[in-house]
């Protein structure tokens, strides 16, 4: 008897603490926010989702990644960061949910989270395709001027278009750098693999962008590479901009534009880990598409990226 009410008195205490971190679900509900961070739009940190993927080029999705990662985010409830030591919880983060968008309309989607994103004082964007990065861009850009970037990808993104689409996934960068948005002597891209032509890579060397594939990376270590990130970004402000088909198949197989020999998740968490202190103004995380992940392997490794990035940003 004693036995069965010491199991009992435990249970009770573990749906307790349980019960800190998650409500009941119910059916049809509106889903849960990223950490289980209250929801609202004023806090410090914000949190927001960008349902909209009619900027991909090969498989869509990505407009789901949202749920997707907000759900996965709730393994990262245990305790404190591992190497910092730094607790997200509490930090003043809320999630405002999502942005909306003009459904079919990528002009007139790129406005509208242009406006919503530049009412936020740090915002934390969860794509989404990467055509999103460039509206918000767009809105850092008034109250910043040019940002120094840090861009991981398997992809350039600086295609001046995608397959004749002026505005797409591939040519968030081309645009961001043509419009002053972003400074080109300060943006570094880490993990670029994929076949591109001579003239679209000479173009971005040309303009001064920092280059480090994904052998560089796995030639060195992350020490290495977050210490050249570190020299080409400067003091300045700087956002982070995340594209989950950096890492390989194997740790991301959910995003619509997957290339072999990416980075390993262990390289991504090495190399944000010594970011800690650059003037970071915000960050995305894009490409997940949930529909081709297995296990939920890819929107863990994207909630894991921000649970990085909150464990190393000012305050």
């Amino acid at each position: 008897m004693r036995r069965a009410l010491t199991a009992l008195h435990q249970r009770v205490v573990f749906v307790r603490s349980m019960s800190h971190h998650s409500s009941t679900p119910t059916f049809a509900e509106p889903g849960s926010t990223y950490l289980g961070f209250k929801q609202g739009t004023t806090s410090e940190f914000v949190v927001a989702g960008i349902p909209y993927d009619i900027g991909t080029t090969n498989r869509s999705g990505a407009r789901f990644a949202p749920a997707a990662v907000r759900s996965a985010s709730r393994m990262l409830l245990d305790g404190v960061h591992p190497s910092s030591w730094r607790d997200p919880m509490r930090l003043d983060v809320s999630d405002a949910g999502n942005m909306k968008i003009a459904l079919g309309d990528i002009q007139g989607s790129l406005k509208l989270i242009e406006e919503q994103a530049a009412q936020f004082n740090h915002l934390i964007a969860i794509g989404g395709d990467h055509t999103v990065s460039l509206p918000l861009l767009r809105a850092l850009h008034r109250k910043h001027g040019p940002v120094a970037l840090i861009h991981f990808d398997a992809h350039v993104d600086t295609w001046s278009d995608n397959f004749g689409q002026k505005y797409a996934h591939g040519s968030v960068y081309y645009h961001a750098i043509e419009e002053g948005l972003v400074d080109p002597t300060r943006a570094v891209q880490i993990g670029i693999r994929s076949p591109v032509q001579t003239d679209t890579m000479q173009w971005t060397k040309d303009k001064g962008v920092t280059v480090i594939t994904a052998m560089d990376v796995h030639e060195t270590s992350p020490a290495v590479v977050a210490a050249r990130l570190r020299e080409v970004v400067g003091t300045g402000p700087v956002y982070l901009s995340f594209d989950i088909d950096a890492l390989d198949p194997a740790f991301a197989p959910g995003t619509g534009t997957p290339e072999v020999g990416g980075l390993a998740t262990w390289q991504m968490q090495g190399i944000l880990r010594r970011l800690e202190g650059l003037r970071f103004i915000g960050m995305d995380v894009v490409e997940v598409a949930p529909a081709y992940d297995h296990a939920e392997i890819t929107s863990v490794a994207a909630a894991s990226v921000i649970f990085e990035y909150l464990s190393i940003v000012r305050t």
